[in-house]
């Protein structure tokens, strides 16, 4: 198990980081420059505490992670600009592969199929491209982008969505009789021999898996989210 398995309600409340449904990269930026600031202020405060014990390797933790923090604050600050059209970008990575929607019709089985929505640091890495000599036409992230992003969901997203279905199919299926083996409800499957078992029979599994994806409103274990699902 992760941390990530265990979600706090504090942790899933977001709704103060941003103004309206969806944080935008500026946001983002601006609440890592905080977060840096408010380390940098502890590791300050950490040098006296009220207590005489030694914190310098506290301190030093502390300051190292305000760095880090404070790299990425400048990173999501440098995409801002390149997703609001302000930098322009090379119209294909070095390798002349297209990204994008130019990307949709190309082949790249090599790299594992196209990269319609690039990673921060390949947008970082087309912005570099497009400073250099001689480096020919450039476009810009809401042109090379233009007609995407219609249910694009982040694989961080899709990776937590995907642990709270299979979480929810866990409770769901000790709710259910298994027809195979006869276990009810708060009961694991058996094997031929009585011996309980971590894996459901298959049909009970699927009766889970089919009752949760209805009420989560997912069509399957990708999970796509249902138009109009309840």
């Amino acid at each position: 198990m992760t941390n990530a398995d265990h979600e706090s309600a504090a942790e899933t409340n977001t709704a103060d980081l941003m103004a309206g449904k969806h944080i935008t990269l500026d946001e983002l930026a601006t609440e890592l420059s905080a977060i840096e600031l408010r380390l940098r202020q502890l590791a300050r405060a950490a040098e006296v505490p009220a207590t005489p014990v030694e914190l310098a390797d506290i301190i030093d933790s502390l300051r190292s992670t305000a760095v880090t923090v404070r790299e990425k604050g400048q990173h999501m600050g440098q995409l801002a600009r390149i997703v609001d059209g302000e930098v322009p970008l090379a119209t294909t990575f070095p390798t002349g592969d297209p990204w994008g929607v130019a990307a949709r019709t190309s082949d790249r089985q090599d790299f594992g199929g196209p990269a319609i929505v690039p990673t921060i640091w390949q947008l970082l890495k087309l912005a570099t491209d497009a400073k250099r000599p001689g480096a020919g036409e450039t476009t810009t992230y809401p042109e090379a982008m233009d007609g995407l992003g219609i249910g694009w969901e982040s694989k961080a997203a899709s990776a937590r969505r995907r642990r709270e279905r299979n979480a929810a199919v866990a409770a769901e299926v000790l709710t259910l009789t298994c027809e195979k083996c006869g276990a009810t409800d708060g009961e694991q499957c058996k094997t031929a021999k009585g011996w309980p078992a971590d894996q459901a029979h298959v049909g009970r599994q699927r009766q889970a898996e089919a009752n949760v994806d209805e009420r989560l409103g997912y069509l399957g274990d990708n999970p796509v989210a249902v138009p109009g699902a309840r």
